[in-house]
């Protein structure tokens, strides 16, 4: 019996177990070789002996931070970005320990630890090690080195995670720069960074700016890499979330599911890539009241990101925010009540926390109050979350004009008309100047404005208002966009408030022509 277990054990153990005394280059050799063959769990175990190893060498030894960053590595490629992150941030106190202050050989150290708290929302703490890296990499290695536009693409991804488009923009633009001059016009790198810059544009409402540039991306990776590489992915998913965005959804599933079906077979359906797209094609669904089809894709995305982030992470609450708006499209409030209560759970520790995602938990739970009437319940809610938004964005910032908004809808369903009016205004103000003047929300603030006239009997101030507002709709949402066909009817009831009958029967017509057209571009299922 225990001969048949002994020899079990031979069989399965990794084959660096049966050496009596491997050196450092042996474990770092088979754990590579276990890494391309696929035997991760063998590959962990031989890059943990391979630090172990490393305990009595001189701190000054490079290998210290080279099997450190392996590990790291093996952990990122799972998408286990908080153990890669603390594998990384050893790497680099054994590189700093091993580097003069101001050498090249730190930017790529400087760069994976800054994209790993990234990953995990933490983009104020990589802010300055990405800034470090750039000066490093630009005084070192010249403006033109590869490494410069890596360390210009990081940076512009934490700006634009932190809403900071105008200094992202740039970056992004730069490094495109200059990947095609060191790389060519067709590598991987540029595809990405055109993706970078299509999605830049894609949160500032420049749709139409942005669909090139992800055609583009896509155009370069499926010739260089090929169709089905896991690069692929990211390009597709995006154009999906531009179309999405748009409303083009009959031509954003293909593409989700596409991205997804890649992210599957080349990382794995336990990744948080997979998470991602999951997320996204739910919100698809809900965008079309495909409620059954959105639910189970947002609990399989839930379910993925417990497993990698645990159950406590912020990542994990937006899944219960998109389910605590699923539950608000369907009209079941208590249980969007209660996923938000428990997004809010997650991200409001310790109680009090001045944090961009309290502040999204916060409006959210206050719309479910809203919409019940229980508006004594959602104007401290929204109230704490403006306050947290103009202290952590500053007053200036789009997410500070949908906490206005959401404040002066509230008292607009009061008939508080004097207190919203001003409000909305300021709304207004903000949006153009942090996103510009034909944003989508600039003209939903318009529509919001003339409403408020409307309701008070102030025809002749909300009439001006809608043509601007229809105007960038069409233009940043499309021709066939239902926003659109709402804007013309809420349009054409405040003609009829003026007394201009007939035009308010030509902008109805037209919102009938629009939704037909929707209809057929994007059947129910």
């Amino acid at each position: 019996m225990s001969f048949a277990v002994a020899l079990v054990i031979l069989l399965v153990a990794p084959a660096w177990v049966m050496a009596q005394t491997p050196d450092w280059e042996s474990l770092m050799s088979a754990a590579q070789r276990a890494e391309e063959g696929g035997r991760l769990g063998d590959a962990e175990q031989l890059y943990a002996a391979a630090i172990a190893k490393t305990q009595g060498f001189d701190e000054k030894d490079r290998r210290i931070e080279q099997s450190l960053t392996a590990l790291g590595d093996l952990h990122g490629a799972q998408g286990r970005y908080a153990d890669a992150a603390r594998f990384y941030d050893r790497a680099l106190t054994a590189l700093e320990k091993a580097l003069p202050a101001g050498d090249p050989g730190l930017v790529p150290g400087l760069n994976r630890l800054g994209t790993m708290w990234r990953l995990q929302g933490r983009a104020p703490d990589a802010e300055p090690l990405h800034r470090r890296a750039l000066a490093i990499a630009e005084k070192t290695l010249g403006a033109d080195d590869p490494a410069v536009a890596a360390s210009m693409a990081n940076l512009a991804e934490i700006y634009m995670a932190r809403a900071r488009f105008a200094e992202a923009e740039p970056l992004f633009r730069g490094a495109r720069s200059i990947y095609e001059k060191a790389l060519g016009a067709g590598h991987p790198e540029v595809a990405k960074s055109l993706a970078s810059l299509g999605t830049l544009y894609k949160e500032q409402g420049r749709f139409r700016e942005a669909e090139p540039l992800y055609l583009q991306s896509i155009g370069i990776v499926e010739g260089a890499l090929g169709a089905s590489d896991a690069q692929m992915a990211l390009p597709v998913a995006s154009l999906a979330a531009l179309y999405a965005a748009q409303g083009r959804y009959r031509e954003a599933e293909p593409l989700f599911t596409r991205a997804l079906a890649i992210q599957e077979k080349t990382r794995g359906p336990q990744h948080p890539a997979v998470s991602t797209t999951l997320n996204e094609l739910g919100e698809l669904y809900r965008a079309q009241a495909r409620w059954a089809e959105a639910e189970p894709l947002y609990r399989r995305s839930l379910a993925i990101r417990e497993r990698v982030f645990g159950p406590d992470s912020s990542s994990v609450a937006v899944v219960f925010a998109n389910l605590g708006l699923l539950d608000f499209d369907r009209g079941r409030y208590a249980d969007a009540e209660s996923a938000f209560k428990r997004a809010l759970a997650i991200d409001d520790r310790p109680p009090g926390r001045e944090h961009p995602d309290v502040a999204t938990d916060l409006s959210n739970l206050g719309d479910v109050y809203r919409v019940q009437r229980r508006y004594a319940e959602a104007e401290p809610l929204y109230g704490r979350a403006l306050g947290i938004r103009e202290r952590t964005l500053g007053p200036d910032h789009a997410k500070v004009a949908t906490s206005l908004n959401n404040l002066a809808v509230l008292y607009q369903y009061q008939g508080r008309f004097a207190e919203a009016e001003p409000l909305f205004r300021r709304t207004l103000g903000v949006l153009e100047r942090s996103l510009g003047p034909d944003h989508p929300n600039v003209a939903f603030t318009l529509n919001n404005l003339a409403e408020v006239y409307k309701a008070q009997g102030r025809y002749a101030a909300a009439v001006p208002l809608y043509p601007r507002a229809i105007a960038i709709a069409e233009k940043r949402l499309g021709p066939d966009h239902p926003t659109l066909a709402a804007l013309l009817d809420n349009y054409a009831a405040v003609l009829r408030g003026a007394k201009r009958d007939a035009e308010a029967l030509e902008v109805e017509e037209r919102a009938r022509d629009i939704r037909t057209r929707h209809a057929q571009q994007n059947p129910r299922r």
